[in-house]
């Protein structure tokens, strides 16, 4: 019997570190093929997570949003268009020289910001990846539920016969060797890796397959060729470490940034659960009827969450905590992070946690 792990059954081992100051630690990697992070935060294509709001903010702390794929094809690229504006129009005077992919041992002639937008898998998701990418996008991520899949594998290969040769394209999700072989072939540029671990998702419980996050991302970066994004699962920066140090190359944030300033919707102020925003899975009830989808398929659950502010506060706590995961292992970068983890039992999994509180 193959046990399967994830970021609870895990704790990463300490090792020598010759580490000056955390301040000088690299956090840059590569989210695809071609293109690079100065840190490895993705924000989510949902339609509570990512618009142009979190996708300009993501840009300004290093990190790159997915602006999702519930709206028109219009409006995406008008969330596109204005992005690009923010960026680039307004005479932003950020680390322009760190961007792009020419990263630690990485080598490319291209050098340009991650753009990056969500689309599907239907027929006229092709017209919206061409329209995308004429407005600037030149990262599309095919987001669907069940990544190894002929209709993901056709997509890819439209995409990269028929879009420029600047663009990436990021497939998913994955938890296999099979499914990473078979979605590179294709001609994946990076793979989203993760099924049923979501904090709204209700994959597992309503059919039964998954795989926890450790074993699912250790299985498909044995034969990845490409950059890997973690996704679902991720409650604090430990588990990102966690995610981290097995390889891969970035992690999806939802739940850990939901509620905050730049996610779309208003805050709402009720008696009893004070200040919140909506949060919502992708395949949950209230997205479909929302964006006026088939209402079938149910695979997530909606809720609210306490308003937590602006969204700088919990990734530079992020940075803060991951730089601090690479200095325990004596890493300087990325690259140098993979230390060994151990198994631990639940009551490890207490002793783990701050148990005076309990």
């Amino acid at each position: 019997m193959k046990y399967a792990l994830t970021y609870d059954d895990i704790q990463l081992v300490p090792e020598l570190s010759e580490i000056k100051t955390r301040i000088d630690i690299s956090l840059e990697t590569l989210i695809s093929r071609r293109y690079g992070l100065l840190t490895p935060l993705v924000a989510s294509p949902m339609d509570t997570i990512c618009e142009l709001d979190m996708a300009f903010k993501m840009f300004l702390l290093g990190g790159v949003g997915c602006i999702h794929r519930f709206m028109s094809i219009e409006e995406q690229c008008d969330q596109i268009k204005m992005l690009h504006y923010k960026i680039y129009g307004e005479g932003f005077s950020g680390p322009f020289e760190n961007w792009g992919i020419m990263l630690d041992n990485w080598h490319s002639e291209i050098k340009m910001i991650p753009i990056m937008a969500a689309i599907g898998v239907k027929t006229e998701d092709k017209d919206r990846a061409v329209q995308l990418v004429d407005a600037g996008v030149n990262i599309l991520l095919i987001d669907v539920a069940h990544g190894h899949h002929k209709n993901v594998a056709d997509m890819i290969t439209w995409c990269k016969k028929n879009l420029p040769n600047i663009v990436d394209v990021i497939a998913g999700n994955i938890v296999t060797q099979d499914a990473t072989k078979y979605l590179e072939d294709a001609g994946a540029d990076g793979l989203r890796v993760g099924i049923g671990g979501g904090s709204l998702c209700t994959t597992r419980v309503k059919t039964g397959f998954g795989v926890p996050n450790v074993t699912a991302l250790e299985d498909v970066i044995s034969v990845a060729k490409t950059p890997v994004i973690a996704d679902g699962g991720i409650r604090t920066s430990g588990d990102i470490s966690k995610a981290l140090a097995v390889g891969s190359s970035s992690v999806m944030l939802g739940s850990l940034i939901a509620g905050t300033d730049e996610t779309p919707g208003k805050i709402i102020e009720t008696p009893l659960y004070g200040l919140h925003k909506r949060y919502r899975g992708s395949a949950s009830l209230e997205t479909k009827i929302t964006h006026n989808i088939k209402e079938r398929n149910v695979e997530g659950e909606s809720t609210i969450v306490p308003y937590k502010g602006g969204v700088k506060f919990i990734i530079n706590g992020i940075i803060d905590g991951l730089k601090s995961a690479l200095s325990y292992s004596g890493a300087n970068n990325l690259s140098e992070f993979r230390p060994k983890y151990r198994v631990v039992t639940t009551a490890g999994l207490i002793e783990s946690t701050p148990h005076l509180l309990k």
